[in-house]
């Protein structure tokens, strides 16, 4: 049977393309070229910045070496605390016969919407002296041990972090291949043996794509590790660009960071990648199930184990939350701010998700549509966010604005520019998933259609790709609303959010004061956060694709 000039159309002819094509592709490549540049500005400048100064002195410093060992302690030890929460309630919650394991999937994940200053301050308002338990204990004659230190920045960060481990392990084991276990235990392999060998190495990729969730989480995190007063690059880049007249020094602590961020990127890639190779393409059949394997004895502590971990992460933050919200009440406390920042932080991450979205689309549609060279290198460009920390981006934004931005200088423009270059990767992996899942032939049968090239993208391919481009903005809105560093250094004069009113009110252990719009922090982050694990597709495998695609 001959073939319909609309199924020819599909077909690769070899011919070059046409000139609608190739205005299509101009009309796409143009704005996506200049998002990558903007994306490397903050780099660029960082570096020119930085160029003068005594850069060998700075890195090779005492200080400076002991920054690097605390930063790195604390990030390994995090990255290792989360992988052991995060794959063994991965495996309870999906594999196992643990009691009501669905609502423990549910509750386990939930601290991922507290951001971790909000845990720091949680943590600070409970056991510090004057603290909730802390004024219990003390009537009793037990001192609780201090907050303060690397104790309490491993403990917030960890608490608020396995989630990514949790999240991507998860999908991971729900997706396997149950046929490898099965011909491993017909073979005589026992359970636990069969879980060494077989199941674990299939989730080696998933958990290390969490663990680089996790990595770089701890990298750029600012709010958790000021408040608990353990030094990290991030908190000494702020105490140097505040202190300082001379910021040259924070310039060159902020590369030293992209530096580390790149490392860890490295080691990802080689990790997640190559041993995982073994079992890519191994997806689970339809229609079989994966054995459920029996606890036994274990029931009992595995049921404690997350009942323990749900009380620290989630409990215990929103009791400490809702006691000192009351006290404010009783107090008299002045919480008609907290409307303010709520209506700030709203106008921002609803401009930082439009914004992010808007840039995100044409690099996703030039890097699906027409792969090249150019387009794999403006995508990876526009990925460098995803390797800069918000006080990085921040920082080198400030001295930019200082020298050339003139009137843009502390103003809601210079703000959301930091939040897409922070984001970005985020909305580009969302919408880039949802253009891979259009055929070809949706668009060359618009074109045979008599649709020109850029209108038939326009009008087919982009409506299309609406659920990706709201379950990116979804998360651009999330993770704009906790961001807190480059709030603080770039917005403008009285533009205060619900992350800075929570930041400076707990930096002045003003607890009841910070309650209010902590709690409002986390009730509207909830909303987002739905939006992205109700929807099906490509949106709710945003978090496992974002670092895969582009970044290595």
């Amino acid at each position: 049977m001959t073939a319909g000039p609309a199924a020819r159309s599909a077909v690769p002819t070899g011919r070059r393309p046409s000139g609608g094509s190739r205005q299509a592709s101009l009309a796409v490549s143009v704005p996506a070229l200049l998002v990558g540049a903007a994306s490397l500005l903050p780099v660029v400048y960082l570096v020119a910045r930085a160029w003068g100064g005594d850069l060998i002195g700075i890195a090779t410093n005492g200080r400076t070496l002991a920054l690097l060992g605390r930063t790195t302690l604390l990030a390994a030890a995090v990255t290792a605390a989360c992988l052991l929460l995060g794959v063994t309630f991965a495996f309870l919650t999906t594999r196992t016969d643990l009691p009501g394991r669905r609502i423990w999937a549910i509750l386990l994940a939930l601290p991922l919407v507290v951001p971790t200053f909000v845990g720091a301050y949680t943590l600070i308002a409970a056991v510090a002296p004057g603290g909730l338990f802390a004024t219990w204990f003390s009537a009793r004659g037990v001192t609780l041990p201090s907050p303060y230190g690397f104790g309490g920045a491993f403990f917030t960060l960890t608490m608020y972090s396995y989630p990514y481990v949790l999240l991507t392990v998860q999908a991971a084991l729900r997706g396997s291949d149950p046929a490898l276990e099965e011909a491993s235990r017909t073979l005589g392999v026992g359970t636990w043996a069969t879980l060494r060998r077989v199941t674990l190495p299939q989730i080696r990729p998933a958990a290390a794509a969490g663990s680089l969730l996790v990595v770089l989480y701890v990298l750029s995190d600012f709010g958790a590790v000021s408040l608990l007063r353990y030094s990290t690059f991030t908190r000494a880049i702020y105490l140097q660009y505040r202190a300082a007249f001379d910021r040259t020094p924070a310039a060159i602590l902020g590369l030293m960071l992209v530096a580390l961020t790149i490392v860890v990127l490295v080691v990802e890639t080689r990790v997640g990648r190559d041993r995982g190779g073994q079992f890519r393409g191994r997806g689970a059949a339809p229609g079989r199930r994966h054995t459920t394997v029996a606890l036994g004895r274990w029931r009992l502590p595995a049921f404690l184990a997350c009942g323990a971990v749900a009380l620290a992460g989630l409990a215990v933050p929103m009791t400490v939350i809702g006691t000192w919200l009351l006290r404010g009440i009783e107090a008299g406390e002045d919480f008609s701010f907290v409307f303010r920042a709520a209506r700030h932080s709203l106008w921002a991450s609803l401009l930082g998700a439009v914004a992010a979205v808007a840039a995100a689309m044409p690099v996703a549609l030039w890097a699906t549509r027409h792969p090249g060279r150019w387009s794999r290198a403006t995508e990876r460009a526009a990925f460098t966010g995803y390797a800069l920390p918000g006080i990085v981006v921040a920082l080198s934004l400030v001295f930019f604005g200082i020298r050339f931005g003139g009137p843009l200088y502390q103003t809601t423009v210079m703000l959301i520019f930091a939040y897409v270059v922070l984001f970005l990767p985020q909305a580009i992996g969302a919408i880039r998933a949802s253009l891979l899942q259009v055929p070809a032939n949706v668009e060359e049968a618009a074109r045979t259609l008599g649709s020109r090239p850029l209108t038939a993208v326009l009008r087919v391919v982009v409506p299309l790709a609406r659920r990706g481009a709201v379950a990116g903005g979804a998360l651009v809105f999330l993770t704009t609303m906790k961001e807190l560093p480059a709030t603080l250094l770039l917005a403008p004069i009285g533009f205060d959010t619900l992350a800075t009113r929570v930041w400076s009110s707990t930096n002045e252990a003003f607890f009841a004061r910070a309650a209010a719009p902590a709690l409002a922090l986390i009730l509207l982050g909830s909303v987002p956060l739905a939006v992205v694990s109700f929807r099906s597709g490509p949106a709710s495998r945003t978090l496992r694709s974002q670092d895969r695609d582009g970044v290595g």
